[in-house]
């Protein structure tokens, strides 16, 4: 038999903690990200999909439903009601006539810069429960343990997607007067 490093009722108790801890973040995450997004009416998919063909600069629709964790149903008939809306635009690529690609078109581009623009962490529970946290430390959580687990889980494609929007955020975007703002590209080849 073998000879585990822990017991039964140790790794029970370990998912069903996450489990918990998951269900509860996720549901403060989804009204906190439903509010966000409300005004522009969107939904979390339509959001998601934008975020992911932002920052994929064109994405198969199973490149989107991989890391939008959703089925390809779920991300086709969402593209498709964003591309009704002419927030995307599908195409095929010469050397690729089977995968469905999706490309933000500029309404769209404008559309998700202006919800990063009308961020607003004062309305965000999620936010404001790492608040006193961050006052006693001096920063936010780390993230580098759930980063791991996410990436045993996904997979080294899930995470190197998950880091270039964040990384695409701090290189393209800039803070003005208290608002997430592009920086222009003329603004970059000066800088």
């Amino acid at each position: 038999m073998d000879e585990r490093e822990f017991s039964m009722k140790e790794a029970m108790l370990f998912s069903q903690r996450m489990a918990q801890l998951s269900k509860a973040l996720w549901k403060a995450i989804e009204k906190d990200w439903q509010q966000w997004i409300k005004p522009f009416d969107l939904n979390i998919n339509e959001h998601h999909i934008l975020w992911i063909a932002y920052h994929l600069k064109g994405a198969s629709i199973s490149d989107v439903a991989k890391f939008g964790v959703m089925h390809v149903s779920t991300a086709f008939n969402f593209s498709k009601k964003l591309e009704e809306r002419e927030l995307l635009q599908f195409s095929k690529r010469e050397n690729d006539k089977r995968n469905t690609y999706i490309q933000l078109t500029d309404k769209g581009e404008n559309v998700l810069l202006e919800l990063m623009k009308n961020y607003d962490p004062e309305k965000h529970s999620i936010f404001q429960g790492v608040g006193p946290l961050r006052e006693l430390y001096g920063r936010f959580p780390e993230m580098i343990e759930m980063m791991a687990v996410v990436k045993n889980i996904y997979g080294n494609d899930f995470m190197e997607i998950f880091e270039r929007s964040f990384h695409n955020i701090k290189n393209e975007f800039t803070e003005e007067e208290g608002k997430l703002q592009k920086i222009n590209e003329d603004d970059e080849e000066l800088a």
